[in-house]
């Protein structure tokens, strides 16, 4: 086995574009996941090259650009963000997802489960957190020979997550009430919204960065409860815009009081 597991390397045949971590080898073909987007892939060991970092920098310049600058007004009022429960099927995504929402001080809560095990103990968690915000994702990848666009057999985990959604809008049914965010990589975008989510992936059925979710579940939870969000600039501060997660206007979840 000329890769270890561990090891990062990039696809021959894609042209490098995605860096990826070994993380199994069965019958001969290597499983790999996704470095930054929420993606599984295979392959075989001739297409595989070791990474040599030539796109970190990149990914650097990216996630700094999603520092903001704090402009409340902290002299004279307080502030209650919206409360985030964000479920992943990848516990190293969940972790800098995590890592995310503590940088912004919000209150959100991790569960790491596999996509199929989510749609049954979605009443629990929702009764346990009670959340505003809720976060379904993990990975997903849509295969052309299974099937159409619209096919959901033609997905790995959409639908999973259409199940998940479907059994968290049982339980609210109102989208101002529970925000849902929902999808990985290349996920089926259209059935996931007609599901009841609030934003979801792929419009493009294109890959999504790791932090993608979470930057739309950050950006609602601090966006004013009174107001429309601005979906579009949402949308824009994800790594791949438009391509790659789309959404309902609503409001946001953040009370403002007074005085402090």
């Amino acid at each position: 086995m000329k890769y270890q597991i561990g090891s990062f390397v990039t696809r021959k045949s894609y042209d490098h574009d995605l860096v990826f971590q070994v993380i199994d080898v069965i019958n001969g073909e290597y499983i790999l996941k996704g470095k930054s987007v929420r993606l599984y892939a295979d392959s075989p060991e001739e297409d595989l090259e070791i990474y040599k970092d030539q796109k970190e920098e990149e990914e650097q310049d990216f996630v700094a650009r999603l520092k903001e600058v704090d402009t409340l007004n902290r002299d004279e009022y307080f502030y209650l963000p919206g409360k985030i429960l964000h479920i992943d099927g990848d516990k190293e995504y969940l972790d800098r997802c995590l890592k995310y929402y503590k940088d912004y001080n919000l209150w959100a809560i991790g569960v790491c489960k596999k996509e199929e095990e989510v749609p049954d103990m979605i009443e629990q968690l929702l009764e346990e957190h009670n959340p505003n915000i809720l976060v379904i994702t993990g990975h997903d990848a849509y295969y052309k020979k299974k099937g159409a666009t619209g096919d959901l057999c033609a997905y790995k985990n959409s639908q999973n997550f259409v199940s998940s959604i479907t059994a968290a809008r049982k339980f609210e049914g109102s989208h101002e009430k529970l925000i849902i965010i929902a999808g990985a990589c290349q996920s089926n975008y259209e059935e996931l919204i007609k599901a009841g989510a609030n934003f979801a992936s792929s419009p493009k059925r294109i890959n999504i960065h790791a932090l993608d979710p979470a930057i739309i579940a950050q950006s609602i939870s601090l966006a004013d409860i009174t107001e429309d969000i601005d979906l579009k600039r949402i949308i824009e501060k994800t790594k791949y815009g438009k391509d790659g997660i789309g959404g309902i206007k609503t409001k946001g979840t953040m009370y403002i009081g007074y005085p402090r």
